[in-house]
């Protein structure tokens, strides 16, 4: 694909949407203008849905992603679509998962704002009573996406008080995740449900689950199978299990600490190490001290190597709290470290080595990267997060290769998302093998990633996860 044919101009505040009398008949539109359309038609007025009929509502990392892609075309709907979730935010400093659109019926997804009571179950967290949200979170990509958003217009940002906004709830919410779930006493976030990592029926949860009681089917409803194939979905008894977690957390007041499940995650601890330099050029940029959060991320850095790091795996793993030990599941999960400026050169150099190797197939068998091990006993290409390719994930892992030098990979691996979001309609996941479009089309954070990819990029390449390199100390 010609990245300058494609590229999108950058009007403040509007989003380019496809008009059909400027495109030649028997002519599609460029790649870029169909992804902002895409955008165009989730929008609520306020923020974003990531599937008008899977994910009629807000959720957490969605809204993030969107915002690095809005930033390219509609900065001024960035910055409001990052408001919308933070105006969300507990008294806590959690950023609930899902922000629920009154307007939406209650039956329109499960599990709904009756479900969570968030304004009654979690008054001493301090939810807000003026919006219904869930009680758990989703990785922390928000400062990052701030980042990236006032990078897009600074002198736009500035005028609006942007990062002045967002400064200091961003700084609560990892106060949150630093000090609310650091379960297993290792520096390290633990997640308390597997919605909250974002990868939900991934193999790496199936031996922690295993020792949760599920929840009587007769006592919920699945929306999502009005709308996806079962094949691609979560099983009931997945479900169930999900159903117990997030109950007996909602009546325990989303206190932490005391559920069945505790895992720390690589990719979520990432995403904070990430966001933290992220946070830590918005304190610069306000004239805060800065240096703090720099060394922050680079103590989380070296603690999520001596927890989570398997030599014999040749990645990260995830670390079960409660049992006490490794997962022996490798997952996209695990490679997603790569991101990190401060990881030690050989095992970013192992990481690659097993991304493009038999497990994950990159730039051989696959030309995306898997969400779960090709050769591992669970592995479908078809079911959610047990195989199928995400862009989300390997937009990341874009980032990391070229973060680390590996410029020939990172290129061949944008122009396999480009071309799979094309052929896919902007697809939810893909098989990792023929790219055959599962789930959703026309996905909110699909098309928004794939526009970060098709604009030009910060000095010295990456699709705006270098932006955290080469921190600035105040």
């Amino acid at each position: 694909m010609d990245r300058t044919a494609q590229r999108a101009p950058r009007p403040a505040g509007r989003t380019v949407v496809y008009d059909p009398s400027r495109t030649a008949p028997g002519t599609a539109p460029p790649l870029h203008v169909r992804a902002a359309a895409v955008l165009e038609a989730g929008w609520t007025g306020s923020s974003t849905v990531p599937s008008r009929s899977l994910y009629p509502h807000q959720w957490s990392w969605d809204s993030a992603f969107i915002a690095i892609g809005l930033r390219h075309v509609a900065p001024l709907r960035a910055q409001t679509e990052l408001d919308t979730l933070l105006a969300a935010q507990w008294a806590d400093g959690r950023i609930p998962h899902i922000v629920f659109n009154p307007s939406v019926p209650l039956d329109a997804y499960f599990p709904s704002p009756d479900f969570w009571r968030s304004s009654t179950a979690g008054r001493a967290a301090g939810a807000p009573r003026t919006v219904q949200t869930s009680g758990i979170v989703q990785p922390p990509v928000h400062a990052l996406a701030a980042w990236l958003v006032h990078l897009a217009d600074p002198d736009l940002s500035r005028a609006h008080g942007f990062l002045t906004r967002m400064y200091p709830r961003l700084a609560a919410w990892h106060r949150y995740l630093l000090h609310r779930r650091d379960l297993g006493g290792g520096g390290l976030v633990s997640v308390v449900h597997p919605w909250e990592q974002g990868m939900d029926n991934s193999p790496c949860w199936d031996r922690p689950l295993s020792r949760v009681t599920p929840a009587p089917a007769r006592s919920f409803r699945r929306a999502d199978l009005d709308h996806g194939s079962p094949e691609g979905r979560p099983t009931d008894l997945d479900y169930g299990r999900y159903v117990r977690l997030a109950s007996d957390y909602r009546d325990r007041g989303y206190a932490d600490g005391a559920g069945e499940f505790a895992v720390e995650d690589p990719a979520f601890n990432a995403l904070l190490i990430a966001s933290e330099y992220a946070l830590a050029r918005i304190a610069h940029e306000l004239g805060a001290a800065s240096t703090a959060r720099q060394a922050r991320a680079e103590r989380l850095t070296a603690a999520l190597v001596e927890r989570l790091w398997e030599p014999a795996a040749g990645m990260f793993l995830c670390r079960d709290v409660r049992a006490g030990e490794l997962i022996p599941e490798r997952g996209v999960s695990g490679l997603i470290p790569l991101l990190l400026p401060t990881l030690p050169r050989d095992l970013a150099a192992t990481l690659v080595r097993t991304m493009c190797g038999p497990h994950f197939g990159l730039g051989g068998t696959t030309r995306l990267v898997p969400s779960y091990d090709l050769l591992g006993e669970a592995f479908d290409p078809h079911r959610y997060w047990r195989g199928p390719a995400w862009i989300n994930t390997n937009w990341l892992l874009e980032g990391g290769l070229r973060l680390h030098g590996e410029r020939g990979r990172a290129d061949a691996l944008r122009k396999g998302i480009l071309h799979t979001a094309d052929a896919s309609g902007f697809a939810e996941y893909v098989d990792p093998y023929t790219a055959q479009a599962c789930g959703a089309t026309g996905f909110g954070w699909t098309a928004a990633l794939t526009l970060d990819l098709l604009h030009d990029r910060p000095a010295g390449g990456g699709n705006g996860v270098t932006a955290i390199k080469g921190e600035d100390r105040g």
